[in-house]
């Protein structure tokens, strides 16, 4: 297992971390990696890494879950965050060949931050 750190500088962003996943994937390993990320408020999926649609994507997960109205908020104020993280999840497994991540043209391992900013901490494991 490795990890590495992602630091955002906004409340809701989306970061491509497809460069970090790959340089944490063993040499040798052939199988699959997991990207898991070890918040509550945060998650990991795999979509197109053009910038636009990163913006869009964030400006979906605001209006799919609004910011306030929701009881968890009475005890830290980021109830959205939490439930915005429920919906992408921790965690996203991609299929490696001799330490190479096999992605598709299009595909990148992108980073959700719902309640930054944040430094937090992303896990690959190699199965």
């Amino acid at each position: 297992m490795d990890s590495f750190a992602v630091s955002t500088e906004q409340r809701l962003t989306v970061e491509d971390i497809t460069d970090e996943v790959q340089a944490a994937v063993p040499a040798n390993a052939t199988g699959t990696v997991t990207v898991f990320v070890e918040h509550t408020t945060a998650g990991v999926t795999v979509n197109e890494g053009e910038s636009r649609l990163l913006a869009d994507f964030a400006d979906a997960l605001e209006n799919v879950v609004p910011d306030t109205g929701w009881r968890h908020d009475a005890i830290d104020d980021n109830a959205d965050a939490h439930i915005r993280a429920m919906l992408i999840g921790p965690s996203t497994t991609i299929p490696v060949v001799e330490g190479t991540l096999q992605l598709g043209t299009w595909q990148s391992v992108l980073f959700v931050e719902c309640d930054g900013p944040r430094r937090r901490q992303v896990s690959v494991v190699a199965d």
